[in-house]
């Protein structure tokens, strides 16, 4: 069950059909010396001692259930070690200390963990797609090579790990007195994530990461025709735009050595919680897809890219109305400024699910996405069903306008609450991802079908042509 070898007579009936000979020399010439002289044994029969009968290896390997589930209990394993370690490390602090070293703690970690959810989430789409007969691989234009759903997966098993073991050692070398040692272990780890992002040899997925930096490098400088895999990753990085400031700050103190120090007392700082770098890079996101809507006019001349530019314009006051509160008298921000933030939450949001329900998604029948190919308890419970799609736009209304709270620099106090509302704004996107995806695929099979159907006319009108000139 477990491996080993099995070792059985060539000659035996269970190895070769019945009624055939014995293959023994037939083998051993195919082997050549494959068939070594320790496995030639004696056999006895009837008492008498027969010839050495060369014997055959055969090696059993465990099943891949087996595999699956010994690997889930270590995985499980692992992370119920670091967090007891963790628990444990935390406990070792002081209550003062202890709430001001865990949010920077997950100042460096949060952002990380953030994108590890992700790519748990996108192989869940791509599975969710495999199943579903929507091509994918066509609709992001990927070569061979490109990743699959379990491929991601076992990306996203291990960056759970790198991750969850370097906040375990963190924690447990600041609360064991390690101070310098702690510092560098956030350090260590955004160097390991980044090498291992921009590393130039054929290794580690080269053609997916070349994949993705292109691709980032084409949302960034919009200097060619969009395409649905440009701007379909930047809209998730609008998602994940929290992410982006976190790695910002975090990088700025490793920069300027201020991890696992006091300086995160100090919110007026160079890299404090009232930086100006924090609402600047927080817009980036949606300034590159503002501008990727531009690009898209420019080349198609739809009216409708100027209105999903606009969508993205209305983020702008959102994030630099809310980091005025720290640069402006109390008075002005409660009696002008707030208002105003309040009043750009609101039209950002409300234009947005707007967007989603009525252009990003087509909602107008019962979706497709869920019915698998074969049979399947996940489509049997989706598919079809209504509440399925009360909950989908319920939730994206919802999650759209609690969105706000992490665009929001002056809302950001509590660490837990955001993290949370960042966790479940990259859920509201992997739901976004799935009818998004089938809405495009269902887009390229009309517009398929309306070309055969124009060269299927195109070429009954030329027979019909060749016809009349025959008869005449």
């Amino acid at each position: 069950m477990f491996g080993g070898t099995v070792t059985a007579p060539i000659n035996s009936p269970h190895l070769r059909k019945s009624g055939s000979r014995a293959v023994v020399s037939d083998l051993g010439d195919e082997l050549g010396n494959g068939v070594e002289n320790s496995l030639l044994q004696p056999i006895e029969v009837n008492g008498l001692k027969s010839a050495n009968i060369p014997m055959v290896t055969v090696a059993i390997v465990p099943s891949p259930t087996l595999l699956l589930r010994f690997k889930v209990l270590l995985f499980l394993l692992w992370g119920f070690i670091c967090c007891k370690i963790g628990w444990h490390s935390v406990m070792r602090m002081s209550v003062d200390l202890r709430d001001l070293f865990l949010y920077e703690a997950f100042l460096y970690y949060n952002p990380l963990l953030l994108v590890t959810t992700m790519v748990w989430l996108w192989g869940i789409n791509l599975w969710v797609f495999s199943q579903s007969n929507v091509n994918y691989v066509k609709i992001f234009d990927l070569d061979q090579n490109h990743l699959t759903h379990r491929e991601i997966w076992k990306c996203a098993t291990w960056m759970t790990i790198i991750v969850q073991t370097s906040m375990t050692a963190y924690l447990y070398l600041y609360s064991h007195g390690e101070v310098s040692l702690a510092a560098s272990q956030p350090v260590l780890l955004y160097f390991a994530v980044m090498m291992i992002l921009i590393f130039p040899f054929d290794i580690f997925y080269f053609s997916s990461r070349y994949y993705l930096l292109r691709t980032l490098w084409r949302i960034v400088l919009p200097l060619q025709a969009i395409t649905f895999s440009d701007f379909f990753l930047a809209d998730i990085l609008t998602s994940m735009a929290k992410v982006f400031s976190d790695l910002e700050r975090s990088i700025c103190r490793m920069v300027h050595r201020q991890v696992a120090t006091i300086a995160w007392f100090e919110a007026d700082s160079v890299c404090g919680s009232h930086s100006i770098a924090i609402p600047l890079v927080l817009v980036l996101p949606y300034l590159f897809r503002f501008f990727q809507c531009l690009r898209q006019y420019r080349d198609s001349g739809e009216r409708s890219t100027l209105l999903n530019a606009l969508k993205y314009s209305t983020a702008v006051p959102v994030i630099f109305l809310s980091a005025l509160k720290y640069h402006v008298l109390p008075d002005s921000w409660n009696t002008f400024y707030r208002p105003l933030w309040l009043l750009s939450s609101v039209l950002n949001s409300l234009y947005s699910f707007y967007w989603d329900v009525t252009r990003d998604w087509d909602l107008s029948g019962f979706t497709r996405i869920f019915k698998f190919n074969k049979s399947h308890l996940y489509s049997h419970l989706l598919h079809g069903r209504t509440w399925v799609y009360f909950w989908v736009i319920g939730s994206n209304l919802i999650l759209r306008c609690t969105w706000t709270y992490k665009l929001s620099a002056h809302l950001r106090h509590n660490y837990l609450t955001v993290f949370a509302i960042a966790a479940l704004e990259i859920f509201r996107r992997f739901q976004w991802i799935c009818f998004r995806v089938e809405n495009e695929w269902n887009k390229m099979n009309s517009r398929s079908s309306i070309q055969r159907s124009m060269n299927d006319s195109t070429n009954e009108e030329v027979k019909l042509l060749a016809s009349s000139d025959h008869n005449v």
